[in-house]
């Protein structure tokens, strides 16, 4: 009996085993695809496209859809906008959404749980029913620079980020997580004096690593790959970020290894960002249970 015990437990092994591999495929073939197709000329790339030859390093290999990619679009521009912008509001969005998640938990206030609500159903509302009102709305906006008072945010680094700082689902997380923090360190903390300001810089926030990763690597992504709204809100080469750019390389004869090269460009800092904060991502998904 022991020994079909064991050798079932041995074949349920090596079927998740064969799932997991299957599923790694399934995410590893197209960025496979993806680097070889950025090596090889367009008209070799796309007759590979019907063979195994598309996942490997063979053909004529070269860097000239790397060269053609920078001379066909300020490639280094859109990608430094992206990532000052992602970066920005990743920063912004943190100490804001930790602040508010605070107070929804900790912090005793009239019509806290009304509120919550409110941002909670936020998720329902899809971004393009107010696309418009709130291009409208920006367009009308003070601000206050270097050059004095202007009117207006259209064309600037600031309509890509001020309006995507705080968000339901962010909040949500740093409720969600604070929620389970022992409460016996927040009464603790108060006992010995601290101010809420100082409980929150001090004792929560040093607890809430996984949740900080989680919610930086969703905000990440959200705002790395923004493409409709930067659209319509701007026009100037110099404010674009890289998915806007994209429309760069379909202008007249779309150039497909020029894309490939492209796309493989603006990949590297999204899977360097994952890279840097993979351990804290891996173990917020175990202690908060969000789906990645």
């Amino acid at each position: 009996m022991s020994v079909i015990g064991s050798d079932n437990r041995n074949l349920r092994l090596g079927v998740r085993y064969l799932v997991l591999i299957l599923i790694a495929l399934i995410f590893v073939l197209p960025l496979l695809f993806m680097v070889m197709s950025s090596f090889k000329p367009s008209d070799e790339l796309l007759r590979d496209t019907s063979s195994l030859r598309a996942f490997l390093p063979v053909g004529q290999l070269s860097l000239d859809n790397y060269t053609g990619a920078f001379e066909r679009a300020p490639v280094g521009l859109f990608v430094f906008n992206s990532i000052f912008v992602t970066g920005t509001t990743v920063l912004l969005s943190l100490v804001i959404c930790s602040l508010a998640g605070f107070s929804f938990v900790f912090l005793q206030w009239r019509g806290r749980d009304v509120m919550l609500s409110i941002i909670l159903a936020t998720f329902i509302v899809p971004f393009e029913t107010i696309a418009i009102p709130l291009l409208l709305e920006v367009s009308k906006l003070p601000w206050l620079g270097l050059d004095g008072l202007s009117w207006g945010w259209l064309d600037s680094y600031r309509v890509q980020i001020i309006p995507w700082i705080a968000d339901g689902l962010t909040i949500f997380l740093f409720v969600q997580y604070f929620k389970g923090l022992p409460g016996e360190l927040i009464e603790a903390a108060r006992v010995e004096g601290a101010s809420w300001f100082q409980i929150y810089r001090r004792v929560v926030i040093p607890l809430s690593g996984p949740v900080i990763a989680t919610a930086a690597i969703l905000k990440f992504l959200i705002m790395y790959n923004q493409y409709l709204w930067p659209l319509i809100v701007v026009q100037q080469e110099q404010y674009r970020p890289v998915m806007v750019g994209l429309q760069y390389f379909f202008q007249l004869n779309p150039a497909w290894g020029e894309i490939m090269a492209y796309l493989t460009l603006i990949t590297v800092p999204v899977l360097a960002f994952y890279l840097v904060l993979q351990k804290a991502f891996i173990a917020s998904i175990a202690s908060t249970g969000v789906k990645g």
